[in-house]
């Protein structure tokens, strides 16, 4: 059988505060192995000597959580060993990003989420029904996001050929794929628009470096036309 996994993961809590909601959809033909690109990965933070903590882009940036025990110079050297293992892998990816102003309850911007993610599966219908079963795996952290993508996979694919897993970063190394791609993908925006933070410019540098050394190696795995 040929599957797909599409590995879900946002950036913006469900709610109005942060000024941008984005969602990043990974996927990954499971014919093309990934377990030796991630244990090369795991090798490469061992002759480092740092910890294998799962990425998860926001409290890296911030030094929280699992972070607090690293300093700025350990915790800056993860994404760049992150982004060389990015490269490699055989997945792509889909990043949608919403302007919540443009909404004016969170039932509106699920609705255009949900219709967003129909239509990419409708622009790659050929790709996704090439499969036996598509594997959705999501977190379930947010129930705007959870009846925005059940829903839009049922609406465009049979069914039967669905399955949905929880998938958390810290089981899987896909779902760290998708948190990282998603923050790449906000940064960027927030660059464009010349909102970038404090702490974005001390990881990823003024904007052509960012360009050089993050955007442009993440965007060769967006999603292609089929």
């Amino acid at each position: 059988m040929a599957d797909v996994s599409i590995f879900a993961d946002e950036s913006g809590k469900q709610g109005f505060q942060p000024k941008y909601y984005a969602l990043t959809l990974v996927f990954h033909d499971q014919s093309d192995p990934v377990i030796p690109v991630f244990a090369a990965y795991e090798q490469l933070l061992r002759n480092a000597g740092l910890s294998d903590i799962p990425m998860h882009a926001s409290p890296l940036l911030n030094g929280h959580d699992d972070y607090q025990r690293l300093g700025i110079s350990q915790r800056k050297r993860l994404p760049v060993y992150f982004m060389s293992t990015l490269r490699k892998l055989p997945a792509q990816y889909v990043t949608l990003i919403y302007r919540k102003a443009d909404y004016a309850t969170l039932e509106q911007l699920g609705t255009r989420i949900k219709r967003d993610i129909v239509n990419t599966v409708f622009d790659h219908l050929t790709l996704f029904q090439s499969f036996d079963a598509i594997k959705v795996y999501y977190d379930g952290g947010q129930s705007l996001v959870t009846q925005a993508i059940h829903g839009a996979v049922e609406y465009a694919l049979s069914k039967q050929a669905i399955v949905y897993r929880k998938g958390s970063p810290t089981d899987y190394r896909l779902a760290q794929v998708a948190d990282f791609i998603c923050t790449i993908e906000l940064t960027a925006l927030k660059y464009e628009n010349h909102e970038q933070t404090a702490t974005g410019e001390r990881f990823f540098g003024p904007l052509g470096n960012f360009r050089k050394n993050y955007l442009k190696k993440v965007r060769k795995h967006q999603l292609s036309f089929q």
